[in-house]
């Protein structure tokens, strides 16, 4: 037999004993989702045309009563920062300052008013605790800070009064204001009504105002109330889920002489129910994907209309829609999403940072950070439509790290309406920086594509902050707030936390994506909840209040106890009609996120039913048995023909061959995908930068004494030019970045340091009689290898740093800014020559040494490094080492050895069978 759902039964309640007058039924849910559904099962119902009740939630019903009507958060924060300051008109705190407490306390306020409670009691109470805290503390010894910390508790019942009376006077207010409100104009209000009967369907937990209400009409016999209770949660005196009804029919007079409607026997019935622990938020979102895609494959005809997914953790939202199965025929997604994750929230609060840090940088100037620029433009909702790709090319390329606002819109060549607007000069009134960003939100959401769902998802996430900018642009006009634009990001950060986002969808259709408080009052065959966990389901002890555990108790506050049992009655309803059910937990106990399972799975455990098919297990994703296999690519002919172009039309240098030894999957990465590593500003000089400049500076100073022998009045007169020549150098090299503070004047003095350095060890050693000969400088060199084990002549080409002769011998000199030592350079035989990646130096320096044979003619080599962290070792030789005996001379011998390693290593390169394999360590 089909479970029939707790709104079937209201709607046949109505139809039975209503239809005649139904225009004057008023139907009262706990919220408005519950609406649609219940006129759905009333269409179901009823036959004919009819007027259909009026259907409204309980704070609509309340309001109505009041005859108040209701303002949001935001507005009640400023409304109250309009009363502190006219009652405190010395130094009033500014209002982000103000923010932090004024929302707790006015959640104290609330519960104050909810519960009808004599706010002069509770706050003369707290105001008395704090008295207390400093009894310690003689009054003559009291400082200034206890003092105005004492005088904030004794002024809280004015703060109380003054605002409520302030609310009243405009015929506004916050939820507990309506509710005391509605509780004063009862008896006005049921004098003033006609023939309207009032059904309340589907309650727990009411506040002391609802309570009276309620029983107010139930006495007066113009309501009734049914209840969606389960016998077994009822009858249990120590179960949470029926704590507040169990409450309400031992002491309401109405239940002495009427039963309790209805009391269901539904829980009891056979249920399928799956316990998974699973890792991490992201294990739980997978998790879900396979139960719906199963679901789907059991059910092909299924539209999941009776299927719901609870959220116990809002950030579980994202990583679920992209885990959902791709047949799922239609999504309604209810649930408060926080503005913490909301992908606008992030780019308005990059926009933000990035204006008032431009600001307040230079007094004088408005200058913008790189990484705050570029971190905005590449933003997901800014880069399609900015069309400022080149601009972030540029900034990255030229090391841009402070750019002033003119010279970054002239470096921005084309005509961006976004751009414009994201860089505007903040330079007017708050409520116009808010008009600035309001353009923006809107001139994005002119570029989205409405067909894409994706896209739909994206403009919710903007208008849900496109909202609270133009609410707070009408706050700005209407009230006096701290006007400085510095002050709007204070202010953004206050009230954003209390933005929401709205999903549209198709509530009677497809699958339903809910959070907790959207659950109530509905049915569904299948269930999933994600994140039964402590701290999250239930929630747990957090709650901000300055009212203690105590004072709440004695006043018959709600506490976490009562919070607690509100939990469990939305868990258990849950469970109540529904057939299948899974609850998901993260099972990890370690790490941020981390937790045990909630106190609700142990209960359904220990009360095991008879009915009750209870599983537990464990999900875990499918792991390799290898955590990571290295990459492999085998050559095809296109492969095969762009290495063959690079042997013949082009060339390998020493650094391409190292690279490949190194890994052979970079050297495919480099050299055939040509695929380079992602441009980055250089905020602070790397060492290959720092090289490049010390190389050329060398090259400008010795460049005049290329083909004659060095002097040493040539090396005395380079001295002189050391500073400019540098300056000149990082000018060109390191382009716009900032050399003359912090870490940067560092790397520019060591390169002033070592040029100077390298300087004085030439003029050392012409003056202890060495004859020198500049040969040439950087310049670059191309030979073909023949060979019996290489397919075809390949070329083999690079630049050589320098090149000498000295003493009658040519030496090929390499710079190293690193630490080089000889013994690195040191080889005592070839076997293996190529397959050590050790080696690299010695590979490099003998392939100088080939391509510069044939210029050589006959005249004896040398070849090596001269490393500017070891420069008093000076020139380091490479050295064949046999029978103890070093050779530092290139000899056709060592030559000839050197080129059969090589080829064996370009032979490897070019076999086609042999496949490109990445190296993991």
């Amino acid at each position: 037999m089909q479970t029939k759902s707790f709104l079937h039964q209201i709607a046949a309640t109505i139809a039975q004993e209503h239809a005649h007058h139904l225009q004057d039924v008023v139907v009262v849910l706990p919220n408005k989702r519950a609406r649609i559904f219940l006129i759905k099962e009333l269409q179901s119902q009823l036959k004919g045309t009819h007027f259909a009740p009026q259907i409204i939630s309980i704070e609509d019903f309340i309001q109505d009563i009041a005859g108040i009507q209701s303002i949001d958060s935001i507005e009640q924060l400023f409304e109250f920062y309009e009363v502190y300051c006219a009652l405190t008109p010395n130094n009033p705190e500014p209002f982000d300052l103000f923010a932090n407490w004024a929302k707790t306390l006015l959640q104290d306020f609330n519960e104050i008013d909810r519960y009808l409670l004599d706010p002069d009691k509770i706050l003369k109470y707290l105001e008395n605790i704090k008295e207390i805290e400093h009894w310690s503390v003689t009054v003559e010894k009291q400082t200034e800070l206890i003092e105005k910390h004492l005088a904030f508790w004794k002024k809280l019942p004015t703060y109380y009064h003054a605002y409520y009376q302030h609310l009243l006077a405009k015929k506004r207010g916050y939820q507990g204001l309506i509710y005391r409100e509605a509780k004063e104009n009862l008896n006005h209000f049921t004098n003033a009504f006609g023939n309207e009967f009032f059904l309340f369907a589907g309650f727990n937990a009411l506040n002391q105002a609802e309570e009276v209400i309620v029983q107010h009409l139930l006495a007066l016999d113009k309501a009734q109330i049914y209840w969606d209770i389960d016998a077994a949660f009822l009858n249990d005196p120590l179960h949470d889920a029926g704590l507040f009804i169990r409450r309400f029919h031992k002491e309401w007079p109405y239940y002495k002489t009427n039963p309790l409607q209805w009391i269901q026997k539904e829980f009891s019935q056979d249920k399928h129910i799956s316990v998974i622990g699973t890792s991490k938020s992201i294990g739980q979102a997978k998790l879900v994907g396979s139960i719906l895609e199963e679901h789907l494959q059991a059910h092909p005809d299924s539209n999941l209309q009776q299927c719901a997914v609870v959220l116990g953790e809002e950030s579980l939202l994202m990583p679920l829609l992209y885990n959902l199965p791709a047949g799922i025929p239609a999504l309604n997604i209810t649930m408060g999403y926080s503005s913490k994750n909301n992908p606008a929230q992030i780019l308005v609060n990059k926009w933000f940072k990035m204006h008032t840090n431009a600001l307040s940088r230079n007094a004088n100037s408005y200058v913008f950070y790189y990484k705050e620029i570029v971190d905005v433009l590449t933003h997901p909702l800014i880069e399609p439509y900015a069309q400022a790709q080149e601009l972030v090319h540029r900034i990255r390329s030229n090391n841009f790290t402070f750019i002033p606002h003119k010279r970054l819109l002239e470096m921005m060549e084309k005509d961006s309406p976004l751009f414009h607007l994201l860089f505007k000069k903040w330079e007017a009134q708050p409520q116009e920086i808010l008009q600035q960003l309001s353009a923006i939100l809107l001139e994005i959401k002119s570029q989205l594509n409405y067909e894409n769902t994706e896209e739909k998802i994206t403009n919710a996430f903007l208008y849900s902050i496109f909202k609270i900018i133009n609410k707070l642009i009408t706050y700005y006009q209407n009230h006096a707030v701290d006007n400085s634009p510095e002050t709007v990001y204070a202010l953004y950060k206050q009230v954003i936390d209390v933005a929401e986002v709205s999903f549209e969808g198709e509530p009677l259709e497809g699958l339903q994506i809910m959070g907790v408080l959207e659950s109530r009052v509905l049915d569904f065959e299948t269930v999933i909840i994600t994140s039964v966990n402590e701290g999250k389901f239930p929630a747990g002890k957090s709650g901000n209040s300055f009212i203690p555990y105590d004072v709440k108790r004695e006043y018959g506050l709600p506490t976490f106890k009562e919070k607690d049992a509100i939990y469990t009655y939305h868990f258990y309803h849950l469970l109540q009609r529904a057939k299948n059910i899974y609850l998901i937990y993260n099972a990890d106990s370690e790490g941020l996120d981390a937790g045990e399972r909630s106190r609700f799975i142990t209960q359904l455990e220990v009360e095991h039913l008879s009915n009750h098919q209870l599983t537990f297990e464990m999900f875990h994703p499918e792991v390799p048995e290898t955590a990571y296999e290295p990459m492999e690519i085998h050559k095809n002919e296109t492969v095969m023909q762009q290495l063959q172009e690079i042997a013949t039309e082009k060339y390998f240098s020493p650094s391409a061959l190292t690279n490949y030894i190194r890994n052979p999957i970079q050297f495919y990465f480099q050299r055939l995908l040509r695929i380079s590593e992602v441009e980055e500003v250089e905020e602070n000089i790397a060492v290959n930068t720092l090289g490049t400049i010390i190389h050329a500076v060398l090259e400008d100073l010795y460049t005049p004494f290329i083909g004659r022998i060095l002097t040493a009045q040539d090396i005395d007169d380079c001295f002189p030019k050391i500073d400019d020549k540098v300056a000149e150098k990082f000018k060109e090299v390191y382009k716009e970045g900032e050399i003359k503070k912090g870490r940067n004047l560092l790397a520019y003095e060591v390169a002033k340091r070592n040029v100077f350095n390298f300087l004085k060890l030439e003029l050392e050693t012409l003056k202890q009689g060495d004859e020198v000969q500049i040969v040439a400088l950087e310049q670059g060199f191309l030979r073909t290898l023949e060979h019996p084990k290489l397919p075809f002549p390949i070329n083999i080409g690079g630049n050589v740093d320098r090149i000498e002769l000295r003493n009658g011998r040519v030496r090929i000199i390499d710079y190293k800014t690193g630490k080089v030592d000889a013994n690195s350079l040191k080889l005592s035989t070839w076997e293996g020559l190529t397959e050590d990646i050790k080696n690299d130096k010695i590979i490099q320096l003998l392939a100088y040494a080939f391509l510069y044979e044939e210029q050589a003619k006959g005249q004896p080599m040398e070849v090596g490094i001269i490393s500017f962290k070891n420069l008093k070792a000076g020139f380091l030789p490479f050295t064949f080492v046999e029978n103890k005996e070093g050779e530092t001379a290139i000899t056709l011998d060592i030559l000839s050895a050197y080129l059969e390693e090589l080829a064996t290593l370009l032979a490897e390169l070019f076999n086609p069978e042999v496949p490109f394999v990445e190296k993991i360590n």
